[in-house]
């Protein structure tokens, strides 16, 4: 298993790996205000300039799984700082694209070199920090993942209008730089021994595939549902700027949302806040279901915000628990789940949202959100606590009782114990 945290747990190292978090989000939500500047700067239309968006998700999905294992197999700090060098040079190509195509390939690659940056911070936190403080320590990072998408929707446009939009693709090239050589004061974990490559041994726990399961629907739910938050109040009269500050409401909701659950994570369990995060969820799409207003929708932006930062950071922390000796591994393939699912919910919703149907649509989605909330809570009650184990998780890939055996007894096999989902 990994070595012992560095003294002082991630105190040296939190605004390092929280800064790569942002900068990632920051990069991969900014395009979307700016694609109707950058469609007739390029003269190609909006549907085109739209590829550029889509190309940078894609590589962004896709490429997940690779580093995971690049990160397994090198070391967690070597693969991050090669990833953000890629990625500074993947964003300033981007800023200087003299056409779509060449800025579509550019955002493609700018996607697939920042894949690693959130990954990659998650993991390390899994492999320095006990479970028993792992939550506090993810909410911590997922308030600066969440302060970089919500100054996206807001500053990316502000800069592409007022300046230039390719400026706005140069800043994150010029900071994933600097990150990249300062990221060299990190320590680095020592890598798990494990039997067999890393994607093996993730796809042989159980556990993972029933957490996969859950991101997949997760990803539907709250990331593809809520994509058409905006539309619906378009729909109603509200103008598109008003209707992004609406939805910018969603990652301000998040921080405020990921700082409570840091101070309370110490005294309500994992269950207790997935519950809590999926009934903000509930009401979210509730609300939006049945009174659809800018107040209401605005009100939804919110409570979706606060559901994410309950329900994902803590099934998030439940996914760093899993397979630790190949936990990069399957941090990126429960982000694949992820992003999946996210893909087909927005996809599968493109229909409703197309003929108007905004209130069947959030039915549907609160629906949906019933069954999320209580096979997260159902399969997290049964894995168990998991806070009596050290930094690595020592002793199995689930979790270990105070005496060091693993629960429900037997010889747990690689990449499998704590039990198995029933």
């Amino acid at each position: 298993m990994t070595n012992s945290p560095p003294q002082g747990g991630l105190r040296g190292s939190a605004g390092l790996l929280g800064a790569a978090g942002f900068l990632s989000n920051f990069d991969r939500f900014s395009i979307a205000p700016m694609l109707v500047l950058i469609g007739p700067a390029l003269g190609v239309p909006l549907g085109t300039a739209a590829l550029a968006a889509s190309a940078y998700t894609l590589g962004y999905g896709l490429t997940q799984p690779a580093w995971g294992m690049a990160s397994d197999r090198f070391g967690r700090v070597r693969v991050m700082r090669v990833s953000l060098a890629a990625a500074a040079l993947g964003a300033l190509s981007s800023a200087a694209a003299p056409g779509a195509a060449a800025l579509i390939v550019a955002r493609g690659c700018t996607g697939a070199c920042f894949a690693a940056a959130i990954a990659g911070s998650l993991t390390y936190v899994g492999d320095t920090v006990a479970p028993a403080g792992r939550q506090r320590a993810l909410s911590s990072l997922m308030t600066a993942f969440a302060l970089g998408t919500a100054l996206a929707t807001v500053a990316a446009g502000a800069l592409a209008h007022w300046v230039s939009w390719r400026l706005v693709f140069a800043l994150p090239g010029v900071v994933a730089g600097y990150l990249a050589l300062a990221l060299r004061r990190l320590p680095e974990p020592a890598l798990a021994p494990r039997e067999g490559g890393a994607l093996r041994t993730v796809l042989r726990s159980r556990w993972q595939w029933y957490v996969m399961a859950v991101a997949l629907l997760e990803g539907g739910v709250l990331l593809g549902c809520f994509t058409y938050l905006p539309p619906a109040l378009e729909s109603l009269g509200t103008a598109p700027a008003t209707a992004g500050a609406v939805a910018a409401l969603y990652g301000v909701a998040a921080m405020a949302g990921a700082q409570l659950v840091r101070r309370l994570s110490g005294r309500l369990g994992p269950v207790a806040l997935i519950v809590a995060g999926g009934a903000q969820v509930l009401t979210a799409y509730a609300v939006a279901a049945l009174h659809p207003s800018l107040v209401t929708l605005g009100l939804s932006a919110l409570l979706l915000g606060g559901g994410w930062a309950f329900l994902h950071s803590t099934v998030q922390a439940w996914a760093t628990l899993l397979v630790p000796s190949a936990r990069a591994s399957g941090i990126a393939l429960f982000g694949v789940a992820l992003y999946l699912g996210s893909a087909l919910g927005t996809g599968l919703a493109a229909g409703p949202a197309q003929r108007g149907s905004f209130q069947a649509l959030f039915a549907v989605a609160a629906v949906l959100t019933v069954p999320l909330t209580a096979l997260a809570a159902y399969g997290r009650r049964r894995y168990g606590d998991g806070g009596a184990s050290g930094p690595g998780d020592v002793g199995a890939d689930g979790p270990v009782n105070a005496g060091g055996s693993v629960r429900g007894g037997g010889s747990p096999s690689a990449g499998e114990a704590g039990g198995v989902p029933r």
